[in-house]
């Protein structure tokens, strides 16, 4: 009966905002939710000089020609501690539309063009030259993110040179921390040696566990990925452990087996007596971790292999390595790489 009424209270508002041009989405953490829009059901504004102003920068006057036709509005809301990309694609890939967005306090019902000030404004439409290392289509994608609150988002869909009509879907990928309460399963780290020249070992995901709280990894004390990341290391985890001299450059590179499973890696360093490991550890000395990027990097490429680097200056360490699924994934073998050689 509960989520009945949940789910009343949340079609009766989709119903409200529907008729005034405006649609509900879901909060869907670590989800993609895709949904059709037409802009024949928007309006255009009577005036964008709200979007120029200090307050608002959402984007200057001189591109208000890419924002001038009608608009369609799509609400959400972003957790603290979350990211949110938002994707327009136009069906026509011809049809010029821009997209943007503003970030405001839950309670803030303020609307264009009546909107005087936000947390942040993004927008983004056709570029008019080529950026350098960039390329784009016909998408358009903005970025938000969020620290300690939760936030509302307003999203705008627009046409560009007076455009009023054309179909697109809009993309919503929120990564956000979700607390889980299933219990652990016993945690251990696999000993092996590690010799000047490294190292190499064999393993399978399936022989490791599910790390039930990633926290652990977004504690400033720890800092090895941020929570908005979890998603990347939230299949099984395999843990191994060794002792590192001082004064060693050490890489460790993950390689899957299957080209396209995507696996992350992460290494800690911290005291030689230090006994305790993930979920359960609290500060190092250094973490480090690498995972599937979610936007390619100016000047660099990644293949399905990670890998991260990192030395023992000034005095022997205790290294664990982790290696674990992304998107949930719960097996697949792989090549674990560990190279060292002493400081030049």
């Amino acid at each position: 009966m509960k989520r009945l009424f949940l789910f009343l209270i949340v079609f009766c508002a989709f119903q409200t905002l529907e008729a005034q041009k405006m649609w509900g989405v879901p909060e869907t953490p670590n989800k993609i939710g895709i949904y059709s829009g037409d802009l024949s059901v928007g309006n255009s504004l009577s005036s964008l000089e709200w979007a120029n102003t200090s307050s608002m920068a959402c984007w200057p006057a001189t591109e208000n020609t890419y924002f001038n036709g009608n608009h369609v509005y799509y609400i959400t809301t972003i957790p603290a501690h979350a990211e949110l990309t938002v994707t327009l694609i136009p069906d026509n890939p011809s049809e010029n539309m821009s997209i943007y967005g503003f970030q405001v306090g839950k309670s803030n019902n303020s609307m264009p063009p009546s909107i005087s000030t936000c947390v942040a404004c993004e927008s983004e439409r056709k570029w008019e030259r080529e950026k350098v290392g960039k390329t784009q289509d016909h998408t358009r994608s903005i970025y938000f993110n969020s620290t300690t609150y939760d936030y509302k988002i307003v999203i705008g869909i627009t046409g560009a040179n007076g455009l009023k009509s054309g179909t697109f879907k809009i993309k919503f990928d929120l990564k956000a921390d979700v607390p889980n309460n299933t219990q652990q399963d016993k945690v251990i780290a696999k000993l092996f040696m590690l010799p000047v020249g490294g190292e190499t070992l064999k393993g399978n995901l399936n022989e490791g566990v599910f790390m039930q709280d990633l926290s652990w990894a977004s504690k400033s004390s720890m800092a090895c990925f941020p929570a908005t990341q979890n998603t990347k290391f939230n299949g099984k985890h395999v843990l191994y452990q060794t002792t590192v001299p001082a004064n060693m450059n050490i890489k460790v590179t993950v390689i899957p087996e299957n080209t396209s499973a995507n696996m992350s890696v992460y290494t800690i360093l911290d005291g030689t007596s230090n006994t305790v490991l993930p979920p359960e550890i609290a500060t190092c000395s250094s973490c480090e971790a690498e995972h599937k990027w979610d936007y390619k990097k100016a000047g660099k490429t990644q293949d399905h292999t990670r890998w991260v680097a990192f030395d023992s200056f000034g005095g022997t360490y205790r290294l664990v390595i982790g290696v674990a699924g992304a998107n949930g994934l719960d097996s697949g073998a792989y090549t674990l790489k560990v190279e060292m050689s002493p400081m030049q």
